[in-house]
């Protein structure tokens, strides 16, 4: 990526502008985060709710006390550990912070991505607004509620000329959100779970350490504490529906013979059961690191099939595979929806 991309896109952010930018986990749709105008754009583009909060991406830890205050040792601990990484830290923000970023509430979540492209915007914007505070407000660069994208032809297919510039940074390599943990309370808490584990945190901060059921499963009233926290969410417009492993023939054999046109994900050893029946069959990969990082394209792939309903192997009930099973909990209820629907702006 030249350097006169990362100009355009720096030139973009000070102007208020919309950058598309690549993470290790999806796409991010970034804006200047000190300027609420340039905010409030990213809720327009996405179809957002405003009062749900969004997550800042930092040049480098050493950014961190610009935007929280009275930040703990423990937090310290766990930005030096997996900082640049797909980890968020929620803490209480500095006063100065636009709650048109925080959705109203005293707590910011930041983070510094692993992905050496947006590192180097970030790094390029944090000098082009020097001696002032730097941070890059970007949710994922998609329709609310909608999949995440996680290659930039995905950002061009959802949010098209809604941006200024989409750099391409190559298929995200994560492929699914960071993991958000909570210092504002007095219980350490994962709200969100992610490539970095409970074990992974635990190892690192020596702090009380609670784990939202499998996530923070927040219905939208009162307002959301973090992102992707709402039961219905990262969903294909297609009718999705979980199926255990040990009923997946049985279910795709029951479907396919009513007429329905059904796409399947499976990581198991089946192989594609009356082929001339089944609408769409995708085996996956079976290693939950390799399935998380193809799963939204996966997704994305059968959604736009025209099948009437997505089947989804379940995933086995195992720690590495709990972020993934929180995002196909959330897709499943969150599918279905028509695109003119309030869930689906």
């Amino acid at each position: 990526m030249s350097a006169s991309i990362i100009k355009q896109a720096v030139e973009a952010l000070q102007a208020g502008g919309l950058v598309a930018l690549p993470t290790e986990t999806v796409y991010g749709l970034g804006a200047d985060a000190t300027n609420p105008e340039a905010v409030a754009g990213i809720f327009a583009a996405k179809g957002r709710p405003a009062d749900h909060p969004l997550i800042v991406h930092l040049p480098s830890a050493t950014s961190l006390g610009q935007w929280a205050e009275n930040v703990p040792q423990a937090a310290w601990d766990l930005a030096v550990a997996f900082w640049p990484g797909p980890l968020t830290l929620i803490l209480k923000k500095q006063p100065w912070v636009p709650l048109a970023v925080t959705g109203g509430q005293d707590t910011v979540g930041l983070r510094v991505p692993a992905h050496p492209l947006t590192l180097e915007l970030l790094a390029a914007f944090a000098a082009a607004r020097a001696p002032g505070v730097a941070g890059i407000a970007a949710p994922s660069a998609n329709r609310f509620g909608r999949l995440s994208p996680t290659t930039a032809a995905h950002v061009q297919e959802e949010l098209g000329g809604k941006v200024s510039l989409i750099l391409d940074g190559g298929p995200c390599v994560v492929g699914i959100e960071s993991t958000i943990v909570d210092f504002s309370r007095d219980v350490l808490e994962i709200l969100r779970p992610g490539a970095i584990s409970p074990d992974d945190i635990a190892s690192v901060a020596s702090y009380p350490l609670s784990v939202a059921s499998n996530g923070a499963r927040e219905t939208g009233t009162p307002a959301p504490r973090v992102s992707g926290s709402l039961a219905a969410h990262y969903a294909p417009l297609t009718l999705l529906r979980l199926v255990k492993s040990v009923a997946l023939p049985r279910e795709v054999a029951r479907l396919v013979h009513t007429g329905r046109r059904v796409a399947v994900l499976a990581y198991g050893v089946f192989a594609p059961l009356e082929t001339d029946l089944v609408f769409h069959w995708k085996t996956t990969a079976s290693e939950p690191a390799a399935y998380a990082r193809e799963l939204y394209a996966n997704l994305r792939t059968l959604d736009a099939l025209g099948a009437e309903v997505i089947l989804v192997e379940e995933v086995p009930n195992e720690p590495a595979w709990q972020a993934i099973a929180d995002r196909l909990s959330r897709a499943a209820t969150g599918s279905g929806v028509s695109e003119c629907s309030t869930h689906g702006k």
